[in-house]
Order: C-alpha cells, then structure tokens, then sequence
C-alpha cells in the first residue's frame, strides 16, 4: 500500500480505503477461486495493483469516459484503474465467470460504483468505448483485431481513442505490423521497482 501512496499521492479518503482493502479482500478470496498465483498474492499491490496503474501514467482519462478491460480475470487492471478514476466508467469482460465472480464480489465490497463485470467472450461484447485496456491477454496483433469494433469515433481524451496493453519481454515483433502508429511505454521510466524492469506498455490508436 505505501508503494501506491508513493506514486499517487494525491489519493482522497475513499480510494486510499478502497485500496487498503483490496489485500484482505483478494486473499480472502484467492484462497477459494484462484484468480492469482498463490505464491504471487504477498505481492498484490506491487505485481497487480501498481501494474494496472501503469497505464494512468499513460492517460490521465477524463469524467465520462468509457473504458473496456478485455480479459481481466480477478479485476485487473479495470479494478485499480476504476478506484483512481471514479468519474470515468469501465466495463470489465472475462471469458471465466469463477474469475469474474472475485472481481464483482471485490467490487461491492469496495463500493465501486463505476464499473460493471461481466462473463463475456471479447468477440460477444458490442459495446462502444473510449478506450480498451488489458494485461497480457493475447497477441497484440489478434487483440487489435477483436477490438477494432468497440472503440468509439468520439474522442474526449487528450490521446485518441484506443487500446492500451500491459505487456512484458520483448515486443518488437507484435508491434511491428504497428509501429508508424504504435507508442511503446518502459513502465520502468514510471515506477523503480526491480519486477518493472522487463514491463511495458503499448499504446495503439484505432
């Protein structure tokens, strides 16, 4: 918790309680649906919570925006994102209705009241959005082409509407079919911690 206190300092009451509980809440519930390794869960808020954060460093995104989270198993990186920006709306999709079922019950516990979950194949969901995210859930290349239909020709950001990936390792393959229009982001340039030194992410307008 000190780590996202570090780097989003300016937190109100009620996202720094929201994230205090997400340990208990995700232990709690790892320990009957396993959404994250179990020798992973010690390091939620920095693996998964800071992770996810990543991409604010990205797009600050504005009230009313929307923002799909393709693939999000327990709720990352919709959950986190959804705590920081509680004026914007994010749906959140997995194929797996156990992991969607944590990311729900995390959210009412919380009290997350701009987000909704849903057990949803990518290629199911019809809805139009500002922005999609994810976290290392496929080629880029198969995403780009699933997602293609959700984004919305109405920009309210100060980047064009698009997808933004987590990714780790090397990606100049994926991003190559890109690159006139890809931006590639070291998530080491925004947080220190050693696990970040291999993360990045990708930004592709569409």
């Amino acid at each position: 918790m000190e780590q996202i206190l570090q780097y989003f300092p300016s937190l109100n009451e009620i996202q720094k309680a929201q994230f205090q509980a997400l340990y208990d809440l995700y232990f709690e519930w790892n320990a009957k649906i396993n959404v994250i390794s179990r020798k992973d869960i010690e390091n939620l808020y920095e693996h998964h919570v800071l992770h996810s954060l990543a991409i604010a460093e990205i797009i600050h995104f504005q009230p009313g925006s929307t923002i799909l989270d393709v693939g999000t198993g327990g709720g990352f990186p919709g959950i986190p994102l959804a705590i920081l920006f509680p004026e914007s709306n994010f749906v959140l999709i997995d194929s797996i209705g156990k992991k969607i079922k944590v990311g729900t019950e995390v959210a009412t516990a919380i009290g997350l009241k701009n987000i909704t979950l849903k057990h949803l194949r990518v290629q199911d969901e019809k809805g139009k959005f500002d922005f999609v995210v994810s976290r290392a859930v496929m080629p880029l290349g198969d995403l780009v082409k699933l997602v293609q239909k959700n984004i919305s020709k109405k920009h309210n950001n100060a980047l064009p509407n698009g997808l933004i990936c987590l990714k780790g390792g090397e990606l100049q393959h994926e991003v190559q079919p890109y690159k006139n229009i890809a931006e590639l982001f070291e998530v080491s340039d925004f947080f220190k911690e050693e696990f970040f030194k291999t993360k990045k992410a990708v930004y592709v307008p569409l």
